[in-house]
């Protein structure tokens, strides 16, 4: 006798012989005879105490179809077999549809939903056909009823969710000296250990390349010219023993010597060992210059995930103060400023410079003269960003200026926002570590709802009481999407479990990746602060005092309970000022569905990222510092401050170092500057000109503007979603 029935989305549900009733009916009633409840009924029972305790509905189907055969009514059976049918193919029209637009390569938001990848590409193509072909599955066989309520209803959106069945962690600040010094297996390749500055270089792109195809998020180095700097030393040695070659001396004394830098000078008036040594130290200076080239050029070339994409890549650097570091960080900026190719910035990888006072800020300390250089190279290719770790929560109390490790203890971050730094389950480092994966809340959608409350007090508590309810959830989900992450095998990680996450060198292949984890993040995220302010206040934070008591009462509540979450499942939890991108625009969709145009909130194509002042809001950009900086002690799974110049940066980096010290004046923790940046599509030529419609250099016309959609750049607005279009369109310059 049926007891239950396996439905199509996994769920299990008590039997419910009348939806067969209805179905046998609908089918009798399209023939000439009409319908036999006498018949409908004895067929029913007969599967009723016929079948199997549990069934499925594919097999109930089948039972119905086989009774009607067997019964005086074959027409019936035809027409119950041709209606099933039509069901199926309707449950498949909307996969169908989806198909054709990716086999038509047609630029829209579901091609367009990650700008960094080529859905226009076989490859590309590809990962997009098992990217919606496995969000449905995720959805119906590992998400729980409340959390597929949640999505349902626009209230979560679980990122990276197609990669949810392959228990692939999210991302990873590579400790890129393990690689170097002791080389590694992946797969089917290896690497011996780097002994000169151009297989460090190499070494440092596959790492990253390698990595990229073992998870679903973006890769970095922490102490990119701590890493290298090494082999600058070891290449400046193969440069003397080349000189003890030609000249038959003895100058293994000079392996060791100190350097105060290694730069580039004549050798005129130079006469013996001092000759030698420059000569040396300009050769190794081009080879580390080269280098730095290889190494940018790489990373904009090298494609993972089945070739589809470049490696969503950052460096950190900029603290290393010895010679061999400075050498490193100075060509890596020169190259920069080089650009690639016919002269284009170079998108990746995204540069982060680790702003440090004592050692590289102000005008007495060692890498301040690096810093300035640093200010240049963002003034025209918009990198490097800036991370500032001498905010109160970037700082920590082993950090020692002595310590030629102190990298260790430094705060690395990604370039979209990533952060990384607290650790209830090992030491406090972002090194060895990343995020696990994370979901961002519609804090919108919430406020919306309570809108047609008259009073702004109860409106706020109940928004309180809402937002609770939706955080639990969330946390829910993703201490489940751990537990299920935690039972991959070791071996299916081949790089990551090997030699990049904190204790993993102590897992065997069939070891399961349970007990080094839990030292990752799990980020509840947001976006749409400002909108939502609006739904409660009227106004948003950028514009109202009162708005901005509420913002920071709502973020500071995120905090505390992803703080309990901590304490409750014993995990990383974090929140995570969310770098929306296609998500901006599909929250705001879905709520306008529901909810129909509301002014200052669902009139535009796009909800504001996480905590910023929106992009079409003027103000100075002191005031969008003041507004945004407290922010970010709270986000302490990843933030970035943004500001909009005018004009051509390239001749004033007083503007960027202008900006850097607005950070460091109200605690900020990690920022950038973006400025006008043309780019013809035909020749490669950039330049700052405004409004500019026809190249001087080919004359062409394929102008397109190269801008940060959020924390990296597009080579090409084409591959921006709707919703990041019209936010780009709608930004206007802080001043």
């Amino acid at each position: 006798m049926i007891q239950t029935i396996i439905k199509r989305d996994g769920r299990v549900v008590g039997y419910n012989e009348e939806k067969i009733k209805a179905a046998i009916r609908k089918a009798m009633l399209t023939t000439e005879l009409g319908e036999d409840e006498a018949l409908i009924q004895r067929i029913v029972d007969r599967i009723g105490m016929t079948g199997n305790e549990q069934m499925s509905v594919e097999e109930i189907q089948d039972l119905v179809e086989l009774e009607l055969m067997k019964s005086p009514r074959k027409e019936v059976a035809r027409k119950y077999i041709a209606y099933r049918n039509q069901r199926s193919i309707a449950r498949r029209a909307k996969t169908r549809d989806l198909f054709m637009e990716i086999i038509a390569a047609k630029n829209n938001d579901i091609t367009r939903e990650n700008a960094n990848m080529n859905t226009d590409s076989p490859a590309g193509m590809m990962m997009k056909f098992a990217s919606e072909t496995t969000k449905p599955f995720v959805d119906d066989y590992l998400l729980s009823d409340e959390v597929r309520e949640a999505l349902r209803h626009n209230y979560i959106h679980i990122h990276d969710k197609d990669y949810y069945p392959t228990k692939s962690l999210t991302c990873v600040q590579h400790p890129l000296d393990r690689i170097l010094e002791n080389g590694f297996i992946a797969g089917h390749g290896e690497s011996r250990p780097a002994k000169r500055i151009e297989t460090a270089s190499i070494i440092g792109c596959i790492s990253m390349e390698t990595a990229q195809n073992e998870m679903h998020g973006g890769q970095a180095i922490p102490a990119f010219d701590f890493y290298l700097a090494p082999f600058v030393r070891s290449s400046f040695i193969e440069e003397i023993k080349t000189i003890e070659t030609l000249s038959g001396q003895d100058l293994s004394h000079l392996y060791h010597t100190e350097i105060e830098d290694f730069i580039i000078k004549p050798l005129d008036g130079l006469e013996g060992e001092a000759r030698q040594l420059q000569h040396a130290i300009n050769r190794t200076t081009a080879r580390v210059h080269q280098a730095m080239e290889a190494f940018i050029h790489n990373m904009n070339t090298i494609h993972s995930r089945g070739g589809n994409q470049v490696v969503f890549s950052s460096i950190n650097y900029g603290t290393d103060t010895s010679a061999e570091g400075r050498c490193v960080i100075r060509e890596l900026l020169n190259s920069t400023y080089e650009g690639v190719g016919n002269g284009a910035t170079a998108i990746f990888p995204i540069q982060i410079w680790k702003k440090k006072r004592g050692v590289s800020y102000l005008p007495t300390d060692r890498n301040y003269d690096l810093y300035q250089l640093a200010c240049k190279v963002t003034a025209r290719r918009f990198f490097p960003n800036f991370v500032n770790l001498d905010a109160t929560y970037n700082q920590h109390e082993k950090w020692d200026i002595n310590d030629p490790k102190r990298y260790m203890y430094e705060l690395a971050t990604m370039g979209c926002r990533t952060r990384v730094f607290e650790n209830r389950y090992g030491e406090k480092t972002s090194v060895g570590r990343g995020n696990l994966s994370f979901t961002t809340i519609n804090i919108v959608r919430l406020a919306i709802e309570l809108m047609g409350i008259q009073s702004k007090e109860e409106r706020v508590e109940r928004f309180f009481k809402r937002l609770d309810e939706v955080m639990n959830i969330t946390a829910k989900q993703l201490h489940d999407r751990f537990e299920f992450q935690k039972t991959a095998l070791a071996k299916q990680f081949p790089l990551l479990m090997s030699r990049l996450w904190n204790g993993s060198e102590k897992l065997g292949p069939n070891d399961t990746i349970e007990s080094v984890i839990n030292q990752g993040t799990l980020g509840i995220g947001f976006i749409g602060l400002a909108e939502c302010l609006v739904a409660l206040t009227g106004k948003h934070h950028g514009e109202d005092a009162d708005a901005q008591t509420l913002g920071l009462r709502i973020v500071s509540h995120m905090r505390s309970r992803a703080n309990e979450f901590s304490e409750r499942y014993n995990h990383n939890y974090s929140i995570l000022a969310t770098p929306a991108e296609g998500l901006s625009g599909r929250f705001t969709r879905g709520d306008r569905k529901s909810f129909g145009v509301i002014p200052g909130i669902t009139d535009r194509d796009y909800y504001t990222n996480s905590n910023h002042v929106p992009v079409y809001y003027h103000c100075s950009p002191r005031h969008k510092a003041q507004i945004e900086a407290p922010y970010h002690e709270l986000t302490r799974g990843g933030h970035i401050f943004y500001v909009e110049i005018d004009g051509d940066a390239t001749h004033n980096p007083q503007a960027i170092s202008d900006i850097v010290d607005l950070m460091d004046q109200y605690n900020i923790g990690y920022g950038s500057v973006n400025h006008n940046r043309n780019r013809c599509m035909d020749c490669g030529h950039e330049d700052a000109s405004e409004g500019l419609e026809e190249c001087p250099k080919c004359h062409g016309k394929n102008i397109d503007r190269l801008q940060r959609i959020t924390g990296y750049l597009v080579g090409t607005t084409d591959r921006w979603n709707s919703a990041k279009l019209a936010e780009l369109r709608d930004r206007v310059v802080h001043k």
